[in-house]
């Protein structure tokens, strides 16, 4: 954490005081989406970290990236981290591959915080297997006809613009599964676009949906670089995005271990207090080391990918260590709170269930082994 790194965390930090405790129980409970968080980031800018400047961005990389989401994951959990997390690494295909219109048109707005997207790949029959997806694009006079279906679409509630990533080619006209699939950056046409909210375990406040298709119209204009090659614009995104859930993932469990030292401290059984007992200390201490840990591997990947090196075997890493250490903080938390850890009053309860999302996504921690066992290791194949 150099001078530079300090002044993003102590900026962001600024931004975070602002909603404490009691607003975050409050959108757990009434499930609204917190558009004051979203705007104060805007105006203090942001949200453009890491875009372009011609464009109104910052300009700098996922190290800059990391250090943010990791501090506010750390004040807020996974709602606040998910309400704006899609800035992070959702727009770099525009920024990669779009052209200097659409970058002029669609970046800007999303930089102010004026637009909300929704990501649109995950289909129910498709899973993790992306180069199955379905959901189809027909090519008619001045753009394409969408139908099919997503799930687990973040913020599609109140979302104005959508990038999805659609079928252009049918699978049997195809060389390889990679091929044909197009990505698009078009409006979110209420009228043509079906969205079922899917209640859910954690994070009330910021939406996960189903969406069907119904004749959406997408003009020419909307699409991303060129027609057939979007599954390899989306793969930008992926190491980015693995890096960032990873840091999050930190950050609750950094939060949570602080309530749960705090409470261990001031708790007093048997008159003595419960932290004086080896039983609560040496789990705290393990929690402790497992997430500076991930933390360290998590800034490893950052700076390799800012630098154009290899990451794929780090952002994975990141992704399943940051997960990993910080559901075991916020699962030691509650332990130590005992009883009263299972009261919303103490919010421990809240971090355990919102961690649980770092664990499941973007990727299964199952794939995330098979890969280091395959491409760091050199093991056969398993799947």
């Amino acid at each position: 954490m150099n001078e530079h790194l300090q002044s993003i965390r102590d900026g962001v930090e600024t931004v975070c005081r602002d909603f404490g405790d009691d607003y975050w129980l409050a959108r757990d409970e009434d499930g609204v989406y917190p558009h004051e968080f979203h705007t104060a980031l805007a105006q203090g800018g942001w949200l453009g970290i890491t875009m372009p400047e011609e464009y109104g961005g910052s300009g700098l990389g996922v190290t800059e990236a990391t250090v943010m989401m990791h501090t506010i994951a750390k004040q807020g959990a996974m709602t606040a981290a998910s309400a704006v997390h899609i800035n992070m690494f959702g727009p770099h295909p525009i920024v990669l591959y779009g052209t200097n219109a659409q970058k002029q048109a669609w970046l800007p707005p999303l930089i102010a915080g004026e637009h909300k997207v929704s990501f649109g790949v995950t289909e129910p029959d498709a899973g993790l297997d992306t180069t199955s997806i379905s959901t189809f694009a027909r090519r008619v006079d001045g753009g394409w006809i969408v139908r099919g279906r997503k799930i687990w679409n973040t913020t599609a509630q109140v979302a104005d613009r959508i990038m999805l990533l659609a079928r252009t080619t049918p699978q049997d006209d195809i060389a390889r599964r990679t091929d044909g699939l197009s990505l698009f950056y078009t409006q979110f046409d209420r009228d043509r676009i079906e969205v079922k909210r899917i209640p859910k375990m954690g994070r009330k406040a910021v939406d996960s949906n189903m969406l069907f298709f119904d004749d959406l119209f997408i003009p020419d204009g909307d699409l991303i670089g060129d027609e057939g090659r979007g599954f390899g614009y989306i793969l930008q995104a992926m190491n980015p995005e693995r890096i960032l859930i990873g840091a999050e993932g930190v950050g609750i469990g950094q939060d949570a271990l602080r309530r749960a030292a705090g409470y261990a401290v001031e708790r007093e059984v048997f008159g003595r207090p419960i932290g004086q007992n080896q039983a609560i200390q040496h789990p705290l201490a393990e929690n402790w080391m497992e997430l500076e840990a991930a933390w360290l591997m998590a800034m490893k990947a950052a700076e390799l990918y800012d630098s154009g090196a290899p990451c794929g075997a780090e952002a994975n890493a990141t992704k399943f260590l940051g997960g990993r250490a910080g559901y075991n903080a916020c699962l030691q938390s509650v332990m130590t709170h005992g009883g009263m850890g299972y009261a919303k009053e103490y919010h421990v309860e809240r971090l355990l269930r919102e961690a649980m999302i770092c664990r499941l996504v973007p990727v299964s921690e199952q794939l995330i082994s098979s890969f280091i066992g395959e491409r760091v290791l050199g093991l056969p194949r398993s799947y």
